[in-house]
């Protein structure tokens, strides 16, 4: 069966089409997948029923450009978390719902325009949550009645709407073509779970219950990001993602300046700035990302620029507030998708409250890694298990 695309990663790549021999595992409901809807669904759709496996909690992924933005599980939403993710605090929110909340909330400003995946029926609850927020598309088992004719009004009638398979099973060997060239692979169908975090190399041996859900959380998430990836995860949700980043530290660095911010959003100084109520969310988003880089608040607090956003102009939150608040955060989980070569990794995780580490292990420097780790008091499991996903 074959389904023909309006064209592929770029208009000017054409024709465009997914097939395959018998039926198509999706049906689009609505709207026209694209290609990088397409490949954003089928990754997302694996990590939702991955996380749905392992934790026993309806789950969900926001992705952008064929890597997670966010992925969570659907505990409830505190009072913070409502005020940080712009959710009236006396919603009534389904577990489905919060987690896509959760998941869109771990990085607003990459979540733009995000293609969703989730692991369960979409309900009502979590159509109403969608339908406030710019996104290309959905991805999910199936839909109520009443949730698919919330989500078929976006974008004019144009919004993706697709029903997945659940009794699907791919084949055991993945197949892609490059420069002419067939590639052939098998599916990484390695499972992760509790088991991949008994080998403990450190000192300190204990991991809570929480921070073994979160570990696992980060490990899903990383064998569906663009290597090398590195992913920071706290209360059942990533926290920070980095992606496709050719060196390790960097991508620590990436992950840990979005799980630094992630942590900045729930500051009571930043839930209480006085924006403007006609500023949309995204705006807001955007202004908070900004009001918190120390290089560029001035876009939104210099004179004749605040009063675009604000009723009166908000004080700026200066590094060693930052610093300080962020010395709350001690109990961050974080995975690696391959072993980390030198132990400025673990300085630049501590930095950002991480507590847990889990990565494969294997480098030749593993000890100096240990020690790191032992000097400030971290847990690290080595897995054996390398995440590599391009």
């Amino acid at each position: 069966m074959r389904y023909e695309l309006k064209y592929g990663c770029n208009p000017n790549q054409k024709p465009a089409a997914i097939s395959i021999d018998g039926e198509l595992p999706i049906t689009v409901l609505n709207g026209r997948a694209g290609y990088i809807n397409l490949l954003d669904a089928f990754n997302g759709y694996q990590l939702v029923r991955e996380l749905r496996e392992a934790t026993g909690y309806p789950a969900a992924t926001s992705f952008k450009h064929v890597s997670p933005a966010g992925a969570a599980i659907g505990l409830p939403l505190d009072a913070t978390l409502k005020k940080m993710y712009f959710v009236d605090e006396n919603a009534d929110l389904s577990p489905l719902a919060c987690a896509y909340i959760r998941a869109r909330g771990a990085d607003r400003m990459s979540s733009f325009g995000d293609f969703i995946a989730v692991s369960d029926k979409v309900d009502v609850s979590l159509a109403n949550i969608l339908k406030r927020e710019v996104s290309d598309g959905i991805i999910a088992p199936d839909y109520d009645e009443a949730a698919f004719e919330i989500l078929k009004t976006k974008k004019s009638g144009a919004y993706t709407i697709i029903k997945m398979d659940e009794n699907y099973v791919p084949a055991p060997v993945e197949v892609r073509t490059v420069y002419g060239v067939t590639f052939e692979q098998g599916r990484n169908d390695s499972v992760i779970d509790e088991k991949l975090l008994e080998n403990i190399v450190t000192d300190n041996k204990t991991i809570p219950e929480s921070a073994k859900r979160d570990l696992i959380i980060a490990l899903i998430t990383l064998k569906y990001t663009q290597s090398n990836s590195v992913c920071y995860a706290e209360g059942g949700q990533t926290i920070g993602v980095g992606a496709g980043q050719q060196s390790r530290i960097h991508c620590t660095r990436l992950a840990g300046s979005k799980a630094d911010l992630w942590h900045l959003r729930q500051c009571p100084k930043v839930l209480a700035l006085p924006f403007k109520s006609d500023i949309p969310r995204p705006n807001r988003d955007n202004a908070i990302d900004v009001y918190l880089n120390d290089d560029e608040c001035g876009d939104v607090l210099d004179e004749g620029r605040w009063q675009q956003f604000f009723t009166v102009r908000p004080e700026p939150m200066t590094k060693e507030e930052k610093r300080e608040w962020l010395k709350n955060f001690t109990e961050t989980a974080l995975a690696s998708d391959a072993f980390f070569p030198f132990s400025d990794n673990i300085e630049r995780a501590h930095r950002s409250g991480v507590k847990y580490i889990a990565q494969p292990g294997g480098s030749v420097r593993d000890e100096d890694v240990i020690a790191c780790c032992n000097a400030h008091g971290l847990v690290m499991a080595f897995t054996g298990l390398r995440l590599f996903h391009h």
